[in-house]
């Protein structure tokens, strides 16, 4: 495929006229198709329906130790649950809290127990004349609207295919007492699929920080969600790191089974340091008696350990899979040599990025809509809704079915198409 850089006028003008036509006959359709949000589509639901007939009125509702999960209790989580949620994290149990059945619920309320509480009693955020988080960009948009909704100030920090830029996160870190905080998603990043190296892990771990106190959100969110069956990425134990490198405290880090049982009723979980535990449970003892017990029980029963999940996982890689390939498939066909766009195919996660040419992703966006075919609001993936390149587009693959993903693509390709066209076109 020529280079659309490369065309003359004459021959941009053609192309835009023959991609018109096309457009006004998909837009004629009238099709619909979602691809804004990681919803797992309804056959991946249907895997954890079995676990629905776990628990009944006729079922025992003990735990292994002979707690009553109907009862007040275990408010920390139950014991089987949480040694299944720390193999999942890859940590020790006693360093886990079970919760309910969303991360982000947790991650806000860390946040805002560290505004109004500080952290290990250092001095409330909210108390200071500034705070501010650094942002690995692109990057997860509903981090980013829980530290803009306290007024946090959020950095941009460049996100490489080995994890975020860290000279610029040391620069920060070491030399600005106001920066309290980085936002990651280590593995199978949203939305570049981005697994962080040994070599960021290690000097994440080691940062010496002039904050007061500084935590990492260690969002772990696609810790075990692999595409292929022979090639998992790997990451180092965040945790452990911190310990070695004497920064024990620095590290929360969340993770849930929103993705594997159901996003309405999983189970999430925090790991991190007994003195950061014992702090979170002095102000969550006062928040609630405890999380719904009886489903942390119909979890454990029904994936039972470690190899229970991934067993699980497997058929959600099955899946999950082909309609990846799908999207991938016709980038690679209709995109490829155009030089009008990139993208990363990803080993796990849930989530396809793409770069248009600067300018263009907004434009991109709206158009898709024209056609039925719904993406994440370009700019999302930066704090603040600004993309400053407007370039990145996060594409979900998870909810249509892979022949509704073929059709989706295919309309997504023609409206790259004909935004870059309009751009170079202005620019001759």
């Amino acid at each position: 495929m020529k280079a659309y850089k490369s065309m003359s006028r004459e021959e941009l003008l053609t192309l835009k006229a023959s991609l018109d036509e096309q457009f006004k006959t998909e837009e004629a359709k009238g099709l619909s198709f979602n691809m804004a949000r990681g919803k797992p589509g309804a056959s991946q639901l249907a895997l954890s329906m079995p676990m629905l007939d776990i628990i009944n009125s006729q079922a025992d509702m003990n735990t292994l130790l002979g707690n009553d999960t109907r009862n007040y209790g275990d408010w920390d989580g139950i014991g089987e649950c949480r040694r299944l949620l720390a193999d999942m994290m890859g940590v020790k149990k006693d360093n886990v809290i079970v919760c309910g059945n969303s991360s982000l619920n947790i991650m806000y309320d860390t946040v805002v127990r560290s505004m109004v509480k500080g952290v290990n009693g250092s001095r409330p955020w909210c108390q200071l004349e500034k705070v501010k988080f650094l942002c690995p960009v692109p990057g997860y948009d509903r981090h980013f609207r829980i530290t803009e909704t306290f007024g946090i100030e959020m950095v941009n920090i460049p996100l490489y295919e080995d994890g975020p830029d860290m000279d610029l996160v040391e620069q920060y870190v070491n030399n600005d007492e106001a920066v309290k905080g980085i936002w990651c998603v280590p593995k199978y990043s949203n939305p570049t699929g981005t697994t962080y190296s040994d070599e960021v892990v290690r000097r994440l771990a080691n940062l010496k920080p002039k904050a007061e106190v500084f935590r990492i959100f260690w969002d772990n969110a696609y810790c075990i969600h692999h595409l292929y069956d022979d090639i998992h990425d790997e990451i180092l134990n965040i945790l452990d790191e911190c310990e070695k490198a004497g920064n024990p405290n620095m590290v929360y880090i969340f993770a849930s089974t929103s993705k594997i049982s159901f996003p309405g009723s999983g189970v999430s979980a925090i790991a991190t340091s007994k003195e950061n535990m014992d702090f979170i449970q002095k102000y969550m003892g006062v928040q609630t008696i405890g999380h719904d017990k009886i489903n942390q029980l119909r979890h454990a029963r029904f994936f039972q350990n470690i190899d229970g999940l991934n067993a699980h996982m497997k058929k959600h890689a099955a899946l999950l899979r082909p309609k990846f390939e799908a999207v991938l498939s016709t980038l690679d066909k209709e995109l490829t040599g155009a030089e009008i766009g990139s993208w990363i195919k990803p080993r796990g996660g849930y989530f396809i990025s793409f770069n248009a040419l600067p300018g263009c992703a907004k434009a991109i966006v709206a158009k898709c809509k024209s056609l039925g075919v719904v993406l994440t609001d370009a700019g999302a993936t930066n704090p603040y809704g600004n993309d400053p390149d407007d370039s990145n587009i996060r594409i979900a693959p998870s909810f249509p079915t892979p022949e509704e993903l073929k059709d989706a693509t295919r309309m997504f390709v023609l409206c790259v198409k004909l935004v870059s066209v309009d751009k170079l076109l202005n620019e001759i």
